[in-house]
C-alpha cells in the first residue's frame, strides 16, 4: 500500500468512522474532527511531496472547512501556491498560518525562503531572524545558513560570514555554508581555510557548475593539475553553456 492510499484509507476511516453500528459521528466530536483534519493535512502533504500539487489542494481545502485557521493546513497551501508560481497566493496563506502561529520557527524560516525567492531580502532576513531565536528548533543550523544567504544578496558579506560560522557551530556538516565560506576565504586568499572548507563540502553534496570552478581554482593554488583537469572535464561535460565554464575558459 502506498503512502497516499494509506492516508486516504485513514481520512475515510475518520470519516465513515463506527456510523453502520450505532456509535456517533467521529465527525460530530471535537476529538474526530481533529483527527479527521490531521488526516486530511498529511494526505496533501503526501500528494505535495510527490510533485503532485493540483491533487494536494482538495485535502487541504478539506481541512481548513474543518478548522478554518488550522496552522498547517495554510503553511501546506502556501508551499502548494508557492510550487504553483502564484506568489500572492501563497503569500496569503503564509500570512494566515503566522497569525495563528507566529512563532513557529518552520512556518517562519518556510515564509523566509518564499520572500527570498521572490528576492524580498528585507524581509526574508527578517523573518529567518524571527525564526533563528528559537533556540530549541532541531533546524536552527539551516535558518543561520539562510541568513547568510539572504546577506550576501543584500552585499553584506561580513555578515554573511558570521551567520554561515554560526551554522557550522549548530551542524558542521551544512554544506551550503561550508561551500560559501570556502568561496569567501578563497577570495580573501586565505586558501589552506579555502580548501579545508571545500573538501568538507565535496564530502557532503554534489557538484554543480560554481562549486566546480571553485575547486579548478584551488587545485591550480595547490598545484594540484590531475583534479583541476578532472573538474575542467566535469564543467565542460556537464555545464558546456554556463557562465562558469566561460570563465573557466577564460582562465586558461
Amino acid at each position: 500500500m502506498t503512502l497516499r492510499v494509506a492516508l486516504l484509507v485513514c481520512v475515510i476511516g475518520w470519516l465513515t468512522g463506527c456510523v453502520s453500528t450505532g456509535h456517533v459521528d467521529p465527525m460530530k466530536t471535537s476529538k474526530g474532527r481533529d483527527q479527521a483534519r490531521d488526516a486530511y493535512i498529511q494526505l496533501g502533504i503526501g500528494y505535495l511531496q510527490q510533485g503532485d500539487t493540483e491533487r494536494a489542494k482538495s485535502p487541504l481545502k478539506s481541512a481548513l472547512e474543518i478548522d478554518p485557521s488550522n496552522a498547517d493546513a495554510h503553511t501546506a497551501l502556501a508551499l502548494v501556491f508557492q510550487a504553483q508560481m502564484e506568489p500572492k497566493l501563497a503569500d496569503e496563506h503564509y500570512r494566515k498560518a503566522l497569525a495563528e502561529r507566529g512563532n513557529d520557527p518552520r512556518i517562519l524560516n518556510n515564509y523566509g525562503g518564499f520572500l527570498f525567492e521572490q528576492k524580498d531580502y528585507k524581509q526574508a532576513y527578517q523573518r529567518f531572524e524571527q525564526a533563528s531565536t528559537d533556540t530549541l528548533y532541531s533546524e536552527r543550523s539551516r535558518v543561520f545558513e539562510n541568513l547568510g544567504m539572504t546577506a550576501l544578496a543584500m552585499n553584506q558579506r561580513d555578515l554573511a560570514k558570521q551567520h554561515f560560522e554560526r551554522a557550522l557551530r549548530l551542524n558542521n556538516q551544512q554544506p551550503r555554508a561550508l561551500f560559501e565560506l570556502a568561496q569567501m576565504s578563497y577570495e580573501d586568499k586565505e586558501y589552506v581555510p579555502a580548501r579545508a572548507y571545500y573538501q568538507r563540502f565535496s564530502s557532503l553534496a554534489p557538484q554543480n557548475a560554481r562549486t566546480l570552478l571553485l575547486g579548478i581554482r584551488l587545485a591550480r593554488v595547490f598545484e594540484d593539475r590531475d583534479t583541476a583537469a578532472s573538474y575542467g572535464l566535469q564543467l565542460k561535460r556537464l555545464y558546456p553553456g554556463s557562465p562558469e565554464y566561460k570563465q573557466y575558459l577564460s582562465e586558461q
